[in-house]
């Protein structure tokens, strides 16, 4: 319940910045709400080939989860 009311008020406190906001600003939000939205896909994507990968080959060491995360970060 707290999460609901929390973002119906981040909703309006966003809206009501965005009636104020100048054209170029609001095509701005939509790139960077695309963006995440296609982060979170990969994300999701990521998470469904890493189960396939597990279902395949059995589970991975978490030394190879670590090299690979540490690979990622560079």
């Amino acid at each position: 319940m707290e999460t609901t009311t929390r973002k119906q008020a981040l909703i309006k406190a966003i809206y009501e910045r965005l009636e104020q906001a100048y054209e170029d600003t609001l095509e701005d939000v939509i790139e960077l709400l695309d963006i995440r939205k296609a982060e979170d896909q990969e994300d999701i994507k990521a998470l469904h080939e890493g189960r396939e990968d597990i279902k395949k080959n059995g589970t991975i060491s978490w030394e190879q989860v670590k090299r690979e995360l540490a690979s990622e970060s560079i």
